[in-house]
């Protein structure tokens, strides 16, 4: 990793993060419209070899200023984002994406930058600051995500490099603003303590600038290492997808769109309209961008086990948590499979059937009420003895996936009646994605 040294804002190459002698401070913040990259800052030092400057005073205020705040934090050295890659290379900015969430993990201090926090001072009092840091654009941002939830210390800073706040102190109004549990931020909880739908909710209403990054600020978030190919479009994201669905048994990661607890009315209209096989963004397993994930923050997967119970999550009212029994003695049993195919994602899981209606059994649970995968059959399903599903249907109210199997831990309920559970082997649908 490159890194740039606090005194002079010049670039040192280092193996690892371990390596870096004493340690190294790390900068969060939203990017302006030109930013000093690693050519100029090279650039820089070149310069300032014959005339004897000091490259740092001639670097832009934010590579500046972090590097002094640094220095008098008694950091030698510092990453930023908009110098510390090179982004000609690929080879380079694909590792440093892949990395990042390591760099931050193990930075000593991070430095967040909120460009849109005034200072206090005659004209501007404390609540107005508070208003000012919970509205900042930097809470808006796909990639600050990874970068307030990795490093153990953060520091936020306002627009004059003023300390507001520690991450620590402020973890239950992050908490407000971000959704993310506090005991999460001061990682009281590590992240594979939470469900990968509640995951991905944290970045539902989080912006990027290209559309590969709704995929690539969340590899760390998951634990993942994927190639980038900035080009893809969409495609990075079911990539991602993909790669989540090979690696958790936590099947919350097919738990987005709007639970729906029916009215045997709707239901009716709702099994009317199916008849028209409408496809929508909906329609498929997997979800089209984060954002689809807006409303599973609380949706709890909790496994199976051989004797029937549901093993309890750790007590918390605010944490979303994969309940996945870790005990030795507990024999995990009916656990669904997933596999990609040319034809879709072949499944073995438990369904419900009942009044013409498909409902895929995930063990999802939201409070007290259990919720399943409504599957529809697909018109061009290819093989009858494995039949083809695709997900949700339209009624007045929009397209539903999840719907409600009732409240009981041990049985099930369809439309107000209990219904059983059978083993089938099933396709379900998968979207091809148009970059564009």
């Amino acid at each position: 990793m490159w890194l740039l040294s606090t005194d002079r804002a010049e670039l040192q190459y280092f193996n690892s993060p371990e390596s870096v002698p004493g340690g190294y401070a790390i900068l969060s913040h939203v990017w302006d419209t030109e930013e000093q990259s690693f050519q100029q800052t090279q650039a820089y030092k070149t310069q300032c070899l014959s005339s004897g400057e000091n490259p740092r005073d001639l670097s832009t205020e934010k590579v500046k200023q972090s590097c002094i705040l640094a220095q008098e934090h008694g950091y030698h050295w510092i990453w930023n984002d908009t110098c510390c890659i090179d982004k000609t290379s690929s080879a380079e900015l694909s590792e440093a994406i892949n990395s990042m969430f390591r760099y931050y993990s193990l930075a000593d201090v991070c430095y967040a930058f909120l460009r849109d926090v005034p200072p206090k001072g005659p004209l501007v009092d404390e609540d107005d600051v508070e208003r000012s840091f919970g509205y900042s654009v930097w809470h808006e941002r796909g990639w600050t995500l990874q970068e307030l939830i990795a490093p153990p210390y953060v520091l936020f800073l306002n627009r004059d490099w003023d300390i507001i706040a520690s991450k620590t102190d402020h973890a239950n109004m992050l908490e407000k603003i971000t959704k993310i549990p506090a005991a999460v931020l001061r990682h009281e909880y590590g992240l594979e303590d939470v469900s990968v739908a509640a995951r991905m909710s944290w970045a539902a209403k989080r912006k990027t600038t290209r559309p590969e990054d709704e995929a690539y600020c969340l590899l760390g978030i998951f634990s993942i290492n994927m190639p980038t190919l900035y080009g893809e479009g969409r495609r990075a994201f079911q990539r991602l997808q993909e790669e989540i669905m090979k690696n958790y048994p936590d099947t919350t990661l097919f738990a987005w769109g709007t639970p729906w607890e029916y009215s045997t009315e709707a239901a009716w209209i709702a099994g009317h309209l199916a008849s028209s096989h409408l496809l929508t963004d909906h329609s498929y397993l997997l979800a089209p961008a984060p954002s689809a994930f807006g409303s599973s923050g609380d949706l709890v997967h909790w496994m199976p086990t051989v004797d029937g119970e549901k093993q309890k999550s750790r007590s918390s009212s605010s944490l979303s948590l994969v309940s996945l029994s870790r005990s030795p003695s507990r024999v995990h049993v009916g656990i669904p499979t997933f596999s990609i195919t040319p034809h879709g994602i072949r499944a073995r899981l438990p369904v419900v059937e009942r009044l013409g209606y498909t409902v895929g059994v995930f063990s999802w649970f939201m409070g007290k009420t259990q919720f399943g995968l409504l599957l529809v059959p697909s018109p061009d399903s290819f093989d009858p003895r494995v039949p083809r599903y695709n997900i949700g249907v339209m009624n007045t109210e929009g397209h539903h996936r999840l719907i409600s199997l009732g409240e009981k831990n041990d049985t099930f309920e369809l439309f107000g009646k209990a219904a059983t559970a059978q083993w089938k082997e099933i396709y379900l649908a998968l979207r091809e994605v148009n970059p564009f």
